[in-house]
């Protein structure tokens, strides 16, 4: 994992490396072994006491929750995870911040190469006075120190190289090389799903750091891409990332509720896990944004953590928003998408909601993962939700 993947990629020296394996490990005992026993608790105890005192199963989350809660294994559990999210901070944060001065020489150095250039790979813009929406200051989002959009002064993007980095461990270096998967497996899904389509323009709101941004110039090579973000630091370092790689995107600082782009500029928008980072109201502006900003026939697609069937998968979903600074995680699980995009405009019977397949991830169908969790046994899904639909061709 220390191997760089680009020439902007924070490295980690012996310790450092050695920190960070010792939390990989912790986060895949907790995942492997700690966590099943939630599953085994919920079954074997939680849903047959709930059905003796109120003569049915637990229909909502907030039911789970609330009966789990008041277990002390869930609580250890509960604890272990939050602890082992700030411990990804307090670990990789200080190998970026000794390795900063570096990779600001890095970043100017790609600065005056693409200034050389008649025709530069990508671009950044930057908006100083762009109010940041109110659902990502009131917390440090993933409980991030900071969040993703603070900065402390021109050119620091520390933000984002700490992303990078951390990406990689939370992931335990199974999305890729270039921590990919996401957009890798959308744009491929939607390249063989839609053979006769052949986007010109494609926008990706919530880029972060454009990890799922790049993989568009790879599979739709004649396209012109776009990401946009409301977090300056990492759009920056998002921009030289692109650059070492030699990929063209172009980086816009901007809030996906509103955006500057004229009507009809995009033939394809998509998103990756951006909606349970945002809020009802914020989901409704952003849906009718990409109705306005599509073409006719303009396919939009967003994929997040959404569409768990019973109570206590939404459970696990709304886990992050009580403990992981993630509030809206739970409500998305009781979007009405149908609805929703057909109110924005969007034809009806385009509506679409199903799972991918992952390029990277090894697959497991999600019946046979929740039979094996059942049993005390976790492994990796390796499937997307992604849900969509179509503006009207005319």
């Amino acid at each position: 994992m220390n191997k760089p993947a680009h020439d902007m990629f924070p490295e980690a020296n012996h310790d450092e490396l050695s920190q960070q394996a010792f939390l990989r490990s912790f986060m895949m005992h907790i995942y492997e072994k700690v966590m099943p026993g939630n599953d085994v608790l919920y079954q074997s105890k939680i849903k047959p006491q709930f059905e003796k005192e109120f003569g049915r199963e637990p229909v909502t989350r907030k039911e789970v929750r609330e009966a789990l809660g008041k277990e002390p294994y869930n609580q250890m559990w509960s604890s272990l995870m939050r602890t082992s999210q700030e411990m990804m901070y307090s670990t990789v944060r200080p190998s970026i911040e000794r390795q900063m001065p570096a990779l600001k020489q890095k970043a100017s150095a790609l600065k005056d190469e693409a200034n050389t250039k008649s025709n530069p790979v990508g671009s950044l813009s930057l908006d100083p006075e762009l109010e940041i929406p109110s659902y990502h200051t009131h917390a440090d989002i993933h409980c991030k120190p900071g969040g993703y959009h603070t900065k402390t002064h021109d050119g620091d993007f520390l933000a984002g190289a700490e992303f990078d980095r951390t990406v990689m461990v939370y992931f335990h270096g199974k999305t890729g090389p270039l921590a990919d998967d996401m957009g890798l497996s959308l744009a491929r899904w939607i390249k063989e799903n839609n053979p006769e389509f052949d986007p010109a323009a494609i926008l990706d709101m919530g880029c972060t750091i454009g990890h799922s941004s790049v993989p568009y110039t790879d599979v739709y090579p004649d396209a012109e891409v776009h990401a946009i973000d409301v977090a300056a630091p990492c759009l920056e370092y998002g921009h030289y990332r692109a650059e070492a790689l030699g990929k063209p995107v172009h980086f816009s600082q901007q809030n996906a509720e509103k955006t500057n782009y004229a009507d009809g500029s995009f033939d394809l928008i998509v998103s990756h896990i951006l909606m349970h980072e945002t809020s009802h109201k914020a989901l409704e502006n952003i849906i009718a944004e990409c109705h306005r900003l599509l073409k006719p026939g303009g396919l939009m697609i967003h994929m997040d953590v959404v569409g768990a069937p019973d109570p206590f998968g939404q459970y696990l979903c709304e886990w992050n928003a009580h403990y992981n600074n993630e509030p809206y995680m739970g409500g998305l699980q009781d979007e009405d998408f149908p609805t929703l995009f057909s109110e924005a405009g969007f034809v009806k019977d385009s509506f679409f909601m199903e799972q991918i397949e992952s390029v990277h991830l090894p697959k497991t169908m999600p019946e046979v993962m929740a039979a094996k969790r059942a049993e005390g046994v976790v492994i990796g899904i390796g499937y997307y939700t992604i849900i969509g639909s179509r503006k009207a061709a005319s």
